[in-house]
């Protein structure tokens, strides 16, 4: 709007552009740009991050054979979690001349915000003791989703601070804390939910072989990736520079940047065995049962791979979705459609 009807929400008064005044601006400001933006895309992060939670849980639940610790705190910290992602945005603007008294709002509320999220990775990790936990590939990676968001968590601390946020803003502290959350947070989690349901989607199962090597691939070429940028941004490296070494000279850290690059290399070619794998595993893939993983939740009743509609009759449901080892039953698992 600004720029083909010269409205002049953004543009303040008395901008002048190759010495002459610029017809468009009025009373605006450019922060508000910065606010409309960051009111979009803080709560686009948790939109990112909130599936895949729900993913692991699934996974976790299945793998250790017994109820999630906490259903309900995970439900309601989820949704605190949505709510919540509303009122934080403006921490990413604490240098940008907010007032005191607003920066300190933001701050109480990113902090606020952080105990959902630990009462999630609490419950999910909770879930995990006294479990008879199988160690197959969507568990591997439902386990590594744990720590490694839990590293990008605490690292967004500092950020949300308005002390410590003051050196760290637009650092590769920055990069490396984002990504460390929904990089080898999210992403990790959705590996974990293609290897969990891709026999309900194609009724075969992929190769587990390529698929340790695609994991300990991945997982460890992320670290390599990321886990450098919080050295190199704690050690005063900047952001968005065409050619870091400019910046680098002064700083030991060049050594880190090179570690992250050959790293980004080697994360793309471990890709490969996943990309073979799967599409593979479409048409030549170890056929499997309905209900490979002896899961309870609704959508193991279907045929696999599912026809129009999913069911073939509509399925009824006589109990909760994690009847996982019910004293005096014979089965550890006791599914939502199977009669008392």
């Amino acid at each position: 709007m600004d720029r083909v009807f010269h409205t002049s929400f953004y543009m303040p008064k008395d901008i002048v552009i190759l010495g002459q005044a610029y017809a468009g601006s009025g009373g605006g400001q450019p922060l508000l740009w910065q606010h409309l933006f960051w009111f979009l895309a803080h709560p686009e992060v948790y939109v990112l991050v909130l599936p895949p939670m729900g993913i692991v849980a699934e996974i976790i639940a299945n793998n250790t054979r017994k109820p999630l610790h906490g259903y309900k705190t995970l439900v309601y910290s989820m949704m605190g979690i949505g709510i919540m992602s509303f009122v934080v945005w403006a921490h990413h603007m604490f240098i940008s001349g907010m007032s005191a008294a607003l920066g300190n709002f933001f701050l109480v509320t990113t902090m606020i915000i952080s105990v959902p999220s630990v009462a999630i990775l609490t419950c999910l990790i909770f879930s995990l003791k006294g479990g008879s936990i199988r160690y197959n590939l969507p568990m591997a990676y439902a386990l590594a989703f744990l720590p490694l968001f839990g590293i990008g968590g605490l690292t967004g601390l500092p950020l949300g601070l308005t002390v410590t946020d003051i050196y760290l803003h637009d650092t590769y502290y920055v990069i490396g804390h984002f990504h460390f959350v929904v990089v080898t947070g999210s992403i990790i989690a959705l590996f974990a939910g293609v290897y969990h349901w891709f026999p309900k989607w194609y009724g075969r199962k992929m190769n587990d072989t390529l698929g340790w090597i695609h994991f300990w691939g991945t997982v460890t070429t992320m670290c390599g990736i990321f886990g450098p940028m919080l050295f190199m941004g704690l050690a005063g490296a900047s952001r968005r520079l065409y050619d870091p070494t400019a910046q680098f000279h002064n700083l030991p850290v060049q050594g880190w940047n090179v570690v992250s690059t050959y790293s980004a290399y080697a994360l793309a070619l471990f890709q490969l065995p996943f990309v073979y794998n799967f599409f593979h595993s479409m048409w030549r893939g170890e056929k499997t049962v309905e209900n490979p993983w002896q899961a309870t939740t609704l959508e193991w009743a279907c045929p696999s791979p599912p026809p129009h509609g999913n069911f073939e009759k509509t399925p009824t449901v006589h109990r909760g979705p994690y009847e996982y080892s019910v004293p005096g039953r014979k089965n550890d698992f006791w599914m939502q459609t199977e009669p008392s």
